[in-house]
C-alpha cells in the first residue's frame, strides 16, 4: 500500500475484501509490512471486562485453535485499558508496543506489536491510527461472524444466558459530550433476567435497567418481551410514560409474569432529566464527592396492569454537570449484596471512569457472595458533564481526559 491520503481506504478495502474472520489479520498484516513488526496479536477484552482472548497473531506459530485467554487484573493489558494510553517497553526479543482498539469509549481489545528496533513518533502515530481503524474493523465484521463473539467468552453460556446476553447494548460503554456511561451484569448461578440499555438521539439519552421475576429460562423469555416492548415503544416515538405502559401491557398480554424497571430519559441540550419507577429499587447520586440514595415515587412492576388501573407517574429527576448516577437491580442489595456498602463504594470509585466502576461493584457484590450468587447483580453507571458539552475532546476512540487515569490514581 502507498503512503499518503489514499492509504486509509485502501485499508479499509482490503479488510472488506478478506472473509469477516479474517478482516483483523489485514490490519495486523498491514503493520507487518509497513513498520516492520516481528510479530503483531489483536487481543479482544472478555465479556466479563476481567480478561482478554488473543484472537489473532500475524508473524508466529498458531498454537491450535484455542484461544489464549489473559486474566487482566495487575496485568500491562489493564493498565492500557484503564488509561487508554499506549504502553511501550524494551524487551529481549525487541520492542513491545501495546495500544487500546476502542470506539467512544467501549474498550474493544488491545493491539500488541513487536518491533525490531525503538519506534519513533511517526511509527508510533501510524499503530494508533491502525488500532482506531480496527476497532472499526472489528463493530463491522462482527455483524457477519461468531469469530468475535467466541472470543469474548470464556465459556459457553447457557440457553436462557445466551438469550440473556443478546437483549444487551452491542456496546456496554458510551462516552459522549454530555456524558460518559457503562453497565455491568454479573449472572447468578441460575440466571434472573436482568438487563440494561441505552440509546442516544439527536437530542436525547436514553437509558434503561429491567428486572423480570424468576430465573433461567422464563426470565430469560420475560426479559425478551420487555425488552423488545420497550425499544419498539422507544423507537416509534412514545414518551416516557407511554414506553412503561406498552411495556406493561406487552408483559401482561404474554403471560411472562412481572419485572421491576427503571427508565430514564434526558435532554441532552437543556440537561433535563426525567424518570420512570416500575416497583425498582431507588437511584444512587453522587454530587461534589458525596453519595446518597435518590427517593422517588415507586410504580407498580410492568406486567400488572391488569390488577393496576394508575397511569406510570413521570418524575423530574435532578441531575446537575458533574453528577454520577447509579441505577442497580435488587441483586446489588439483596443476599450476599447487602453485605457490600455502595454508597460508600460509589465515593471511593469516584475517580475511575464508569467502565471500571461499573465492573468493581458488580465484582464487589459476586465476591461477596464467593462467586455464587443467587440472583443477577447489575448496574448503569452515568456521569452527566452537562448540556454546555457540545463536543467529545479526542483523537482516537477514547477521551483521555476520561479515562481512569486522568480522574486518579485508584485501583479496583
Amino acid at each position: 500500500m502507498s503512503a499518503g491520503q489514499s492509504e486509509l481506504p485502501r485499508l479499509l478495502t482490503a479488510a472488506e475484501t478478506a472473509a469477516p474472520i479474517e478482516a483483523v489479520d489485514v490490519i495486523a498484516e498491514y503493520l507487518r509490512l509497513r513498520i516492520e513488526a516481528t510479530k503483531v496479536s489483536f487481543l479482544i477484552v472478555d465479556l466479563t471486562g476481567k480478561a482478554v482472548a488473543r484472537l489473532s497473531t500475524v508473524g508466529a506459530v498458531e498454537g491450535g485453535r484455542e484461544a489464549e485467554r489473559i486474566p487482566l487484573f495487575g496485568s500491562v493489558y489493564e493498565q492500557v485499558i484503564r488509561t487508554q494510553r499506549l504502553y511501550q517497553e524494551a524487551t529481549g526479543r525487541g520492542q513491545r508496543v501495546i495500544v487500546p482498539v476502542t470506539n467512544r469509549g467501549d474498550a474493544i481489545g488491545l493491539l500488541e506489536l513487536l518491533l525490531p528496533v525503538a519506534p519513533g513518533e511517526g511509527v508510533l502515530d501510524t499503530v494508533g491510527e491502525a488500532a482506531h481503524i480496527l476497532a472499526y474493523v472489528v463493530i463491522a465484521n462482527g455483524r457477519f461472524t461468531d469469530f468475535y463473539t467466541w472470543g469474548k467468552r470464556s465459556r459457553p453460556p447457557t440457553l436462557a444466558a445466551e438469550i440473556q446476553y443478546q437483549l444487551l447494548p452491542p456496546s456496554l460503554s458510551c462516552e459522549a459530550a454530555q456524558f460518559t456511561l457503562c453497565g455491568s451484569l454479573e449472572p447468578s448461578e441460575d440466571l434472573s433476567g436482568d438487563t440494561f440499555d441505552y440509546t442516544v438521539d439527536r437530542d436525547t439519552l436514553h437509558v434503561s435497567v429491567t428486572d423480570p421475576m424468576g430465573h433461567d429460562i422464563g426470565a430469560a423469555l420475560a426479559a425478551t418481551v420487555l425488552v423488545g416492548a420497550l425499544r419498539g415503544a422507544r423507537r416509534a416515538g412514545a414518551d416516557l410514560a407511554e414506553q412503561a405502559h406498552l411495556a406493561d401491557q406487552a408483559l401482561a398480554a404474554h403471560g411472562h409474569g412481572h419485572a421491576t424497571g427503571q427508565l430514564l430519559r434526558i435532554d441532552l441540550h437543556t440537561g433535563r432529566a426525567r424518570l420512570v419507577n416500575a416497583g425498582h429499587p431507588w437511584p444512587l447520586r453522587m454530587r461534589d464527592g458525596t453519595a446518597e440514595v435518590i427517593t422517588c415515587a415507586v410504580d407498580h412492576p410492568f406486567g400488572l396492569s391488569v390488577r393496576v388501573t394508575h397511569p406510570y407517574r413521570v418524575q423530574e429527576l435532578d441531575v446537575r454537570p458533574g453528577d454520577r448516577l447509579l441505577m442497580l437491580t435488587d441483586g446489588m442489595l439483596e443476599h450476599q449484596g447487602a453485605k457490600v456498602n455502595l454508597l460508600a463504594m460509589l465515593e471511593r470509585t469516584r475517580g475511575l471512569h464508569p467502565r471500571e466502576t461499573a465492573l468493581m461493584l458488580t465484582s464487589e457484590v459476586r465476591d461477596a457472595a464467593d462467586g455464587q450468587l443467587k440472583d443477577d447483580a447489575t448496574v448503569m453507571c452515568l456521569d452527566w458533564h452537562g448540556p454546555q458539552e457540545t463536543q467529545r475532546h479526542v483523537s482516537s476512540g477514547a477521551d483521555v481526559a476520561q479515562a481512569s487515569a486522568g480522574r486518579g490514581k485508584q485501583r479496583m
